[in-house]
């Protein structure tokens, strides 16, 4: 009975938490200007598949794709062994699914040990490659302090998860040969899984059955308390991207890479002497802000990147202008978005619901002009991103906000700017004079 109410008691408690913080991520995200998706969608389904499920974006990198698709792998399908984890401690039973299941069941969960051997090697080879090894992108200044944490601690708890399935596997396996096992009938010799039926001898085979069934029950609990750590974790972690990387990927811009969108605030302003029948598209009495200065000018697609940045680095490692040494690294600009967002999601819930002006934006005390204007617009952050992510977007959003309404840009643009205005072009020529070479 005790055991009943402790399990129903982390179930609960467990899930209404992360349901919480969940519920707060939404809002966060929909903080954002709205923005119409509702396009294509077998393209967008089609690119989910490919992109978030398959994983084909990580495959530019092929040692760390497959050493990521070894942790992907265990955990999808550890999540069987949940269901009866859950079944299990329901009902007070014991390996419930294996006398319906056989060999099958045999199969499972020996495949499931066989991939938590990949993902500890693939975990430790993470590890590795950030605290050894010191791979260039996963050691950026944006990384220092929490995100570095961040990265080992998710590490450790797969570790630590991956050691529990072991001594609840191996001492079970213990229990089963000696006849010693807490399940009603099934003591038939061997749980026969691939790999416990070779550690579990090794390690627990000299102990007591008292002391097996304590091992068994440590790594049981300890498996169902990583779990729900692990789900209440992910709200404050860069591993949010594993639940966020389906809908992003389902969203992502299909447009030509390079298509920048109008404003229609702009629109507006301009159409209607082209054609006195334009319809605005906007409230023309409502105040406009031109671009982007916080992160409640952005649109809920440019949140919902910024929560599912895995922080990798690969945009950044790609970006030409990081790789000369100017202040650009287009994962910090995800990470400055994420951030302010979380600050802005706070200050709401302590003003019950209100937004209080903090006096702080995302451009100025998170995000620079330096860093913003260092952009050569090539693209490169956005096709290195395994989840689809576009910091070019949220980049030009900012520029058009210090262009037009700070009047702040680099004084190499404004010849530029004046030779469109009277040319019509960025070239210092009359449209008249600009096919003249042709004659030549």
């Amino acid at each position: 009975m005790i055991s009943l109410i402790a399990f129903i008691i982390i179930v609960v408690f467990g899930t209404y938490f992360f349901v919480s913080n969940s519920k707060k991520i939404k809002r966060n995200i929909f903080l954002g200007k709205p923005k119409t998706i509702n396009d294509n969608k077998s393209e967008r389904l089609k690119t989910m598949l490919l992109i978030a499920f398959g994983q084909k974006k990580m495959f530019a990198k092929p040692l760390p794709a497959i050493l990521h698709l070894f942790i992907y792998a265990a955990f999808i399908i550890t999540q069987i062994e949940l269901i009866e984890i859950f079944f299990d401690g329901f009902t007070g039973s014991h390996r419930a699914f294996r006398p319906a299941l056989g060999s099958f069941y045999t199969f499972m969960i020996s495949l499931i040990e066989i991939l938590s051997i990949l993902a500890f090697i693939a975990t430790v080879s993470f590890l590795s490659r950030r605290n050894l090894l010191k791979i260039p992108r996963l050691v950026k200044s944006e990384l220092n302090g929490w995100p570095k944490l961040d990265a080992n601690l998710i590490l450790f708890a797969e570790i630590t998860l991956i050691c529990f399935i072991f001594m609840m596997n191996g001492a079970d396996e213990v229990l089963y040969q000696k006849n010693w096992s807490h399940a009603i009938n099934l003591n038939d010799g061997s749980l026969n899984f691939s790999i416990s039926k070779i550690i579990g001898p090794v390690l627990f085979g000299n102990m007591s059955e008292a002391g097996l069934h304590i091992v068994e029950r440590i790594g049981w609990w300890g498996h169902l308390l990583m779990v729900f750590g692990f789900l209440n974790y992910l709200p404050f972690s860069k591993h949010l991207h594993i639940l966020l990387a389906f809908p992003n990927t389902y969203f992502s811009n299909l447009n030509p890479k390079g298509q920048i969108n109008t404003l229609a605030s702009v629109t507006d302003v301009v159409a209607p002497n082209f054609n006195p029948e334009y319809v605005p598209q906007t409230d023309q009495n409502a105040p406009q802000r031109f671009g982007v200065k916080d992160v409640q000018d952005l649109t809920w697609k440019n949140l919902l990147d910024a929560y599912s940045c895995t922080e990798c680095g690969r945009c950044t490692a790609a970006c030409p202008q990081n790789a000369t040494g100017k202040l650009l690294s287009p994962r910090k600009i995800m990470m400055d978005v994420r951030d302010r967002l979380t600050e802005v999601g706070k200050n709401i819930d302590a003003n019950k619901g209100t937004f209080i002006d903090d006096g702080k934006s995302l451009l100025g005390n998170y995000t620079t002009p330096e860093e913003i204007w260092a952009c050569n617009t090539c693209n490169a952050c956005v096709e290195a991103c395994p989840v689809n992510i576009n910091p070019l977007e949220i980049i030009i959003e900012i520029r058009r906000y210090l262009v037009m309404e700070q009047s702040q840009n680099p004084a190499e643009l404004n010849g530029m700017f004046t030779n469109i205005e009277n040319n019509g072009a960025p070239w210092q020529f009359s449209q008249a004079d600009r096919a003249n070479w042709i004659n030549e």
